[in-house]
């Protein structure tokens, strides 16, 4: 199966030694300029590397089976998202349809919730809006409500979303590769989308989704 990762950072690394650990012929990479996990992985072994920014339905390679998002900031539009024979999979660290957007942990946070987890998604035209491929629970400790909110969201993320978003990753690449094809439609009645809380995030595609009409 020939697969294609758009992501960075230690989860993206992680996305990458999983797909090679399952055999899949990974056809190409695309990460930022300077990262330092995904981007030297995919150099060791030999597979190209697109800049981060530059995906789209021209540079993205052909005759591929599947794209997989890992920690990815690329926006996927749909002429991209046609490209892969089987689409394209990510990882959102929320109980989706809970919390889409940017910032899930840290509100999940702001709102106490007692738990959150981690979903494998299939992208589609919404932010976060795609049939569920897996997906797990894990308990908030309540000790994470006080403090520093983007401190304890970097914890929790590191500690237990990282390696349960690597888990069900490995899981959904090795039943796709099996032929098994979760799909599961979100339910739409238990939906939260909330904005990025870095400041910095000022071009926001994802408003602009929403203002008309959001999902295929």
């Amino acid at each position: 199966m020939r697969v294609f990762i758009s992501g960075q950072k230690y989860f993206g690394a992680q996305v990458l030694r999983a797909c090679l650990a399952e055999g899949l012929d990974v056809v190409g990479v695309c990460a930022p300029l300077g990262d330092k996990y995904l981007r030297p992985l995919a150099e060791l072994n030999g597979i190209p590397v697109l800049n981060a920014g530059a995906l789209n339905k021209d540079t993205c390679p052909r005759n591929i089976d599947l794209g997989i998002t890992a920690h990815s900031f690329d926006y996927i539009g749909h002429a991209t998202r046609m490209i892969p024979r089987l689409g394209w999979i990510g990882y959102h660290p929320s109980l989706l349809p809970r919390h889409r957007g940017r910032s899930s942990i840290e509100w999940a946070l702001k709102m106490r919730d007692f738990a959150t987890g981690g979903t494998i998604f299939w992208l589609n035209s919404g932010i976060d809006r795609g049939d569920i491929e897996r997906q797990e629970m894990i308990w908030i400790d309540p000790a994470h409500y006080s403090g520093d909110i983007k401190r304890n969201a970097a914890e929790i993320w590191r500690e237990a979303l990282l390696p349960l978003g690597v888990k069900l990753m490995a899981g959904a690449i090795r039943d796709i590769k099996n032929g098994v094809f979760n799909r599961v439609k979100q339910d739409n009645r238990f939906s939260t989308f909330e904005p990025s809380m870095d400041v910095k995030d000022i071009y926001r595609p994802d408003l602009l989704l929403i203002g008309a009409g959001g999902g295929d």
